[in-house]
């Protein structure tokens, strides 16, 4: 799973008790528990005013000598802005992570999200564009790691150089778990990938009729559509509106369901967490609360078809009216 390929990124970045994380507050619980795991410290950081994404510009003043890791996570597979961020860790010699469990096949400046930071992570979950079920993949750009990564991933022993030719016998060598994915959830991940195009073609369509067919609502105001900056592409992983308050989205909600339309949204800001509200250090994160309180998922999934999306956008539109 990502959370395991998260959780090996956390061995190898070597954090402890005494280190410090950055971690946007606005995401999936992995992006911070595989640290906490480790016995590192969170320092949660906001989110953009106009994006979900990890503000970078208030990023600096949250580093202190302690930081070791900043993770970025790119929402809804839209990249954050990632020379902003290699060149804060650059100048504070941090490590970073980039957790890309929603960003297989989106790029940044041209460059694939996940292959930029030291250390990358992909999910293969079931509400991924390309699945098997449950799937994670760890991507190692960084020549330090390569050889430690493959004895983690092989509970801690030099297996991998023994079926190479490289050593006449392996053993435990260090720590490490069984990160590695059954040969059955391994090819039905390669089936999903040999379809990769083909998948991400209907999607796209999707995203795109869900734009065109709410597009009004956003030229008056009454919701914001997702941001796409100019450095980065779109993988179609989600479609989402922020509405104008929590009851409206509730609202709104409640209306989807009577059409038997589910929507959803997430996340429960992690600096709110019930697990580690107790451990923030009471700072705000305005924005963070204000996608978690206004954000809603529309239904994205492959066997979506174009009428279903048409049908949406007008209960939408109904409900706006």
């Amino acid at each position: 799973s990502c959370t395991d390929a998260l959780e090996m990124a956390a061995i190898l970045s070597e954090v402890g008790p005494g280190d410090e994380v950055i971690v946007p507050s606005f995401t999936f619980v992995s992006s911070a528990l595989a640290f906490v795991r480790q016995g590192a410290r969170i320092v949660f950081a906001d989110s953009r005013a106009d994006h979900p994404n990890l503000d970078l510009d208030r990023v600096e003043a949250l580093i202190t000598p302690r930081t070791k890791v900043l993770v970025v996570v790119h929402y809804a597979g839209v990249a954050c802005d990632m020379d902003r961020a290699m060149a804060l860790a650059k100048k504070h010699h941090l490590l970073v992570v980039e957790d890309a469990a929603q960003a297989i096949d989106a790029t940044y400046k041209g460059r694939p999200l996940g292959g930029i930071g030291h250390l990358g992570c992909f999910s293969f979950h079931e509400t991924k564009n390309i699945i098997s079920g449950e799937g994670g993949a760890l991507v190692v750009n960084d020549e330090r790691f390569v050889r430690r990564s493959e004895i983690i991933w092989e509970k801690g022993t030099n297996r991998a150089e023994f079926f190479r030719g490289e050593v006449n016998k392996y053993g435990w060598v260090d720590t490490g778990s069984s990160f590695l994915p059954s040969e059955i959830i391994a090819a039905f991940l390669y089936a999903q990938l040999e379809q990769m195009d083909a998948i991400q073609a209907k999607r796209k369509t999707l995203w795109n009729a869900y734009a065109k067919g709410i597009s009004s609502l956003a030229a008056q105001g009454r919701i914001t559509l997702p941001d796409i900056p100019a450095y980065a592409s779109n993988n179609a992983h989600m479609f989402y509106i922020v509405c104008g308050a929590l009851q409206e989205r509730t609202a709104l909600i409640a209306h989807l369901k009577q059409n038997g339309i589910l929507a959803v949204f997430h996340y429960l800001p992690l600096h709110k967490s019930p697990f580690y509200s107790p451990k923030h250090d009471g700072r705000e994160l305005p924005h963070a609360d204000h996608f978690a309180d206004r954000l809603l998922r529309l239904p994205m999934y492959f066997d979506l078809t174009p009428a279903q999306v048409a049908e949406i956008c007008e209960q939408i539109r109904r409900f706006y009216a």
